[in-house]
């Protein structure tokens, strides 16, 4: 994939992608952390609010944030792949796209670091 000269040359580009660069580093690194420093070996990933009084919780293991992690990196890289091929095209579609991603990676970042704490 060939990278336009133009695109690694754009600051806000390159505000965004280290922007969102960051915010996967970040996702992932309290997730490890805050796994590592947990000792039970079930979380709480789901919430139903018809299960009733306490019966609502569902408990799952360690792989969700796994898939949090997965999912955070498989995003930040599909969507810098897209506004490379959008950027000649209209650089705006291009600042949009990592926009989006910037929103979904914080979005993400906010839903693990809550699982983790209703569990």
């Amino acid at each position: 994939m060939a990278t336009p000269k133009k695109y690694i040359h754009d600051r806000l580009i390159l505000l965004f992608l280290s922007a969102n660069s960051f915010f996967a580093l970040l996702g992932t690194i309290l997730i490890l952390i805050r796994l590592d420093s947990v000792k039970s070996q079930t979380f709480v990933t789901q919430y139903r609010s018809v299960g009733g009084l306490g019966g609502g919780f569902s408990n799952g293991s360690a792989s969700v944030f796994f898939s949090f992690i997965a999912f955070s990196w498989f995003v930040l890289v599909f969507n810098i792949f897209l506004s490379v091929k959008t950027y000649p095209i209209k650089r705006y579609f291009a600042i949009g796209i990592l926009t989006t991603t910037l929103l979904v990676l914080i979005l993400s970042l906010i839903v693990s670091n809550a699982l983790f704490l209703a569990g």
